[in-house]
């Protein structure tokens, strides 16, 4: 249902006080207005992020500070249905995407407001709900592989984690740019991972990696929570004015100087301009868009729960919104 009246109310999941999965709660919160510049989307799904539950549990509180009570979901796919003063590009009725502002109210809702700008068209040949997988991710692979990593064709590149969602995508985008993908992957997820695109797959389970790779490399990108010898010794694997960029922010990127070897660490940005290509990617078939999982809204606190057991599946997983 459409609610576009002032007062009215919607379903929301937000968490009250800083602490463990325990503290999301399904409330009954005030339906959001547009302000200038904004639209407010009828949320068909957002996504779960390893940093919501970061910002749930009160670690993120320098970097990204948020008023509680506070709804998390960073990704939103959905449908525009109010658009306040000053937005021109973005219509009531139109399917969007968008990586929204991490301090304000996410997408665990059944509407969500968000800067007109931030927004782009959703992928037409995939259903909405899961284009919810795409702009966080999708948005850091490209951003580490081509804004820091500068890959281009010819190249070769050391994906190390690439079994998550991002990795999914970086695996993709790299061999599509004409690059040799080398990946690391656990059992469970190299198949996956060679189904993306992975010229070699690595078994970092049974296999060091600084021991596997024969050749050096132009860029590794760096997805795992590794130990900081272990990120340390993939500088070794870089040739001399290569890149490594790395993900795992709290732990800094190591650098070699005295080889030109850069070391950069990953804050993912909004980009609707990215996004877009990213979304025209999907279209055309250069790009798959994979959800492992589907859960609904209410289920967050339980999707949350078995983040922190370690027990999600590999790959993403998107939050469907009711009635949406």
């Amino acid at each position: 249902m459409a609610l576009t009246e002032a007062g009215s109310t919607m379903k929301a999941v937000r968490f009250h006080e800083f602490g463990g999965p325990e503290v999301l709660r399904h409330d009954d919160v005030e339906t959001p207005v547009p302000g200038a510049g904004q639209v407010r989307i009828r949320v068909a799904a957002t996504s779960f992020n390893g940093v919501d539950a970061n910002i749930r549990a009160g670690f993120m509180q320098g970097p990204i500070p948020v008023v509680l009570p506070h709804t998390p979901g960073i990704d939103v796919a959905g449908t525009v249905d109010a658009v306040g003063a000053d937005v021109d590009d973005v219509a009531v009725g139109d399917r969007v995407i968008g990586f929204l502002p991490m301090t304000d109210a996410g997408a665990a809702a059944e509407y969500v407001t968000a800067p007109a700008e931030i927004l782009t068209g959703a992928p037409r040949s995939i259903p909405l709900a899961d284009a919810a997988a795409l702009p966080l991710v999708g948005l850091t692979a490209w951003q580490a592989l081509f804004d820091h990593g500068r890959l281009t064709a010819g190249q070769r590149v050391l994906v190390n984690g690439a079994g998550g969602a991002v990795g999914g995508y970086a695996v993709q985008l790299a061999k599509e740019a004409g690059a040799r993908v080398i990946a690391t992957a656990s059992p469970r997820s190299a198949d996956r991972v060679a189904a993306a695109g992975a010229d070699e797959v690595i078994d970092h389970t049974a296999t060091d990696v600084t021991a596997a790779l024969t050749e050096p490399v132009d860029l590794v990108l760096n997805l795992a929570p590794v130990a900081p010898e272990q990120l340390a010794a993939l500088v070794t694997l870089i040739r001399d004015g290569g890149t490594l960029v790395n993900t795992t922010v709290w732990m800094p990127a190591p650098a070699d100087e005295e080889r030109g070897v850069r070391g950069i660490d990953l804050f993912v940005r909004s980009d609707a301009d990215q996004l877009a290509d990213l979304a025209a990617r999907v279209n055309t078939g250069e790009l798959r868009v994979e959800v492992a999982r589907r859960v609904p809204l209410a289920d967050l606190p339980a999707l949350h729960a078995d983040a922190a057991a370690g027990a999600l599946p590999g790959g993403k997983v998107v939050v469907t919104v009711a009635d949406a």
